[in-house]
């Protein structure tokens, strides 16, 4: 199993948020990418994956992503709320990966 947690909607360079909401989505799940290649995993191995919005109308574009990335059958997924994150980003994205369980990958 892999545990992907923290990785936050941010220019980790800066420290500071990725403005746009779309944009700050986007960064999160590259950061969680980021973190599954570093163990040989990528999406493919994701069994569940949770969402924390600091707002959550940004769960529209989570939906957006979440669907143009994973294909059926999607992994589990949670959306949730939260006053605030660090370096105050706006979504932060954690995952559960298996190594040894694949699905079909998009690129999107």
């Amino acid at each position: 199993m892999v545990y992907v947690s923290g990785a936050a909607g941010i220019d980790y360079e800066q420290h500071a948020p990725v403005p746009g909401r779309r944009p700050c989505v986007d960064a999160a799940l590259s950061e969680v990418e980021k973190r599954l290649h570093a163990v040989d995993c990528s999406l493919a191995n994701v069994a569940k994956m949770t969402y924390f919005l600091t707002d959550i109308t940004l769960r529209n574009e989570a939906n957006e992503q979440f669907e143009e990335v994973f294909s059926e059958p999607r992994p589990a997924r949670t959306v949730l709320g939260v006053q605030s994150l660090p370096y105050g980003a706006q979504v932060v994205i954690e995952c559960v990966a298996h190594r040894d369980w694949q699905r079909a990958e998009r690129t999107v």
